[in-house]
């Protein structure tokens, strides 16, 4: 990935930019979710935090890494294969983490579209960050797609488990401001 290369990488810049911003701006809101996780009156420990709430923040903040890698200067690929191949092994290390959490956690019983969602689904662009350190110093164009495809995955993985945290909080929050009766 010498000159041609990094002359294909820059043609991404407007991508990375938007991307990386969207992920920035949710990291922020993500902080808002666990305020009101906090607030909410539902039954948790930091180990629900650390299976459900963290991948999310943690999903949000790779993609913006991600973003901010692809927008390096880069001068040749060997330092960029490096950068995302740690960064898919320590998703990967981080992910098996969290699935460990969700499974010792005792206050919510996840079913099978939890586990889809904040277990396997987020190994697979973690994994796939692997062949991108190996793609784009052979196949240029083919590792850019899978790296924009990864990356895209993570930002939409975070939305999803976002949206899934709001609604269960607004559903199940116990002392839910409608049904209160009015104080005199």
């Amino acid at each position: 990935m010498e000159e041609p290369a990094l002359n294909a990488l820059a043609l991404w810049q407007n991508f990375y930019v938007i991307v990386g911003s969207s992920s920035g701006a949710l990291t922020g809101l993500q902080f808002v979710v666990i305020t009101l996780v906090a607030d909410s009156g539902i039954a948790h420990s930091m180990r629900e935090v650390r299976a459900f709430g963290s991948p999310t923040t943690v999903h949000f903040c790779m993609t913006l890494l991600i973003s901010a890698l692809a927008s390096c200067p880069w001068s040749g690929p060997a330092g960029l294969a490096a950068a995302f191949s740690l960064c898919g092994i320590g998703g990967v290390i981080y992910s098996l983490t969290a699935i460990r959490h969700a499974r010792k956690q005792t206050v919510y019983q996840p079913g099978w579209e939890d586990w889809m969602w904040y277990g396997w689904l987020p190994l697979v662009p973690y994994t796939a960050l692997g062949a991108v350190a190996i793609l784009i110093p052979r196949t240029t164009s083919s590792g850019l797609f899978l790296l924009a495809a990864v990356t895209l995955a993570l930002l939409f993985l975070g939305i999803h488990n976002s949206w899934d945290l709001v609604t269960f909080i607004a559903v199940r929050r116990p002392d839910n401001e409608r049904d209160k009766p009015e104080r005199q």
